[in-house]
Parts: C-alpha cells; sequence; structure tokens
C-alpha cells in the first residue's frame, strides 16, 4: 500500500518549504525541502527547531 502525503503545518523560509507529518511509526517528523529548481536537496528532522535551522543555513549550490 503506498504512502500518503498528509503534509500540515506547512511554513516557508527562503526557497526552503518545512511541512510537519508522521512517519509511519506515528512519530511527528518535519521534512525541509528546497523548491528552487535543479537544486535536489531534503531531509528530515526529528524537531521543527532543527528544521527551521537546516532551512536557515541552507544554500543551493545550483547557479
Amino acid at each position: 500500500m503506498p504512502s500518503r502525503d498528509n503534509f500540515h503545518s506547512l511554513m516557508r523560509i527562503g526557497p526552503v518549504q518545512i511541512g510537519t507529518y508522521r512517519d509511519r511509526n506515528g512519530r511527528t517528523k518535519y521534512a525541509a525541502v528546497c523548491t528552487a529548481d535543479r537544486c535536489g536537496w531534503s531531509a528530515d528532522y526529528s524537531s521543527q527547531t532543527a528544521a527551521q535551522l537546516a532551512a536557515r543555513t541552507h544554500r543551493c549550490r545550483v547557479r
């Protein structure tokens, strides 16, 4: 069975978008994804503070 995309509490910091979701064990996780063209950076975090810090310090290497 495919997983569902249930992102909520979306927030944007620069080109990075942070969304809250529940993993398959029911724990709350935070995904940070860069929305810039051809960047492809994304990461999962267990706290919103860590996701916000990563979003603030992310620099796209694509020019």
